[in-house]
């Protein structure tokens, strides 16, 4: 047995306004798999947490091995714990999206970095570890060279890794190692309500250029119903009160969304939940059974209102097919919350603002916009990689957590301009109902012609 720590460098940009705040799934599924094959683990999620009591906490905790988990948003606080954890830790191993599309960085600090999915790997690794077999025979990592390792020496990268086929064999997240009732105490303060992830399916097998899925690549994987049902009853067990689903695109498939529905109603089980789901993949039927079973809001990844902009993102989508969906998910009674990036590399004063009108048309009830952010990873990245001057540090903003990284087309104030004009609009319509046309045509018609007018 080998004791572990597991760490979600996570702590709130102090301008941050999202309104979404979950528990990490990620890490909670890693926890599980080690605890299930024996390991003695301590998991610590720092999103209610100051840096230097997270660093207390890891510290006291006194694991042989330390697994830090990363994204975009994570880096710094990734390494700066690394480089603290470095001195008492036997093994320290990297995770999650950044590492795995981009390792190298990393093994300046850690010794390992795990690519891709990573329960079954993390169990490999520290087997090897434990009987002294050579680490480089572990497929799906990726490590400095014997005798290089923190050096700019060589890296090696294993055999990829297959994806877990079978997700039903999967142990279900260690949720019990997590702050619920922090989590719980947010969210009904927040929202007034409690919620909580469950992930139904794995990847999503298209390739929007923007959107990194380096985790789980282009794979699409299920759960069985009754699977994905028991894990919902579990974390309603813990005191939350509705469930998001994590899935990528949860209503992928219609007939498998309306088996989870039924499994859902047959149990009897009272609660409300939520998901992502794609415009050309939700009928009526469909969107009336979700309602059925519990489901309150869906969200759409529209992103643009330009047909010209959607094929150069690869969305594979049409502006009619989002305004049917919207449309179908509204009447079915749904909340509907739709996401739309602004000024895009490619979009234009034209493109931008039929995208602005486009989306404060929609009988909306939540709207997302931002600024193109080339993940790393992303074919947008590369398209745009010599164009990138800096990392993306959230406080430097004004605004809020987006930051303009590349040299584009549109300033970072006339982006914000686009995204302030646009919730705006949204707002206006929102507040005055029928009387909002005698405010937001005169509304539009300016701001348009300011928009028009800045660099």
């Amino acid at each position: 047995m080998t004791s572990v720590l597991l760490f979600y460098p996570f702590f709130k940009p102090r301008r941050d306004r999202s309104i979404f705040r979950f528990p990490p799934l990620g890490i909670g599924y890693i926890a599980a798999s080690l605890r299930a094959a024996g390991h003695s683990v301590t998991l610590i999620d720092c999103t209610f947490l100051d840096r230097s009591t997270a660093l207390s906490q890891a510290l006291a905790a006194g694991a042989e091995v330390v697994g830090i988990y990363c994204m975009v948003t994570m880096l710094d606080d990734s390494l700066w714990f690394a480089s603290k954890l470095r001195r008492q830790t036997r093994l320290l191993v990297a995770g999650g999206p950044l590492p795995t599309c981009d390792p190298v960085p990393f093994l300046d600090q850690f010794d390992i970095v795990v690519r891709g999915e990573g329960e079954q790997t993390i169990l490999e690794l520290l087997d090897a570890y434990q009987n002294g077999v050579d680490l480089a025979t572990v497929p799906g990592i990726a490590l400095r060279s014997e005798g290089a390792k923190h050096t700019q020496g060589p890296v090696t990268y294993t055999k990829d890794r297959p994806f877990t086929k079978d997700l039903d064999r999967i142990p279900f997240p260690a949720r019990e190692l997590l702050p619920n009732e922090q989590y719980i105490q947010y969210g009904r303060k927040k929202y007034g309500h409690s919620i909580t992830t469950v992930m139904s399916t794995r990847g999503c097998p298209y390739r929007c250029e923007f959107c990194s899925n380096v985790v789980f690549g282009g794979s699409y994987r299920e759960r069985s119903p009754g699977n994905v049902v028991d894990e919902i009853e579990a974390a309603l067990r813990l005191g939350y009160d509705r469930i998001s689903f994590a899935d990528d695109v949860f209503t992928m498939k219609k007939d498998r969304v309306v088996s989870v529905c039924e499994e859902i109603l047959q149990r009897g089980i009272r609660f409300q939940w939520e998901c992502l789901g794609r415009v050309d993949s939700l009928d009526a039927a469909t969107a009336l059974k979700m309602k059925q079973a519990g489901c309150t809001r869906i969200y759409f990844g529209i992103e643009s209102a330009s047909e010209e902009i959607l094929a150069l993102m690869n969305k594979t989508i049409t502006p009619e097919q989002a305004q049917t969906a919207v449309e179908i998910a509204h009447a079915a009674g749904l909340q509907v919350g739709a996401f739309f990036i602004v000024c895009y590399p490619g979009d234009t004063d034209d493109t931008v603002l039929q995208t602005l009108h486009f989306a404060t048309s929609l009988p909306l009830d939540y709207l997302g916009l931002s600024m193109p952010y080339p993940l790393p990873g992303t074919a947008l990245f590369e398209r745009v990689r010599s164009r990138i001057k800096r990392d993306w540090h959230p406080d430097e903003s004004p605004f809020g957590s987006h930051v303009l990284i590349f040299n584009a087309d549109f300033s970072a104030s006339k982006m914000w301009f686009g995204i302030i004009k646009g919730h705006a609009q949204f707002r206006i319509k929102k507040t005055l109902g029928k009387l909002a046309p005698i405010i937001l045509a005169p509304f539009e018609k300016i701001t348009d012609g300011l928009f028009r007018l800045m660099k």
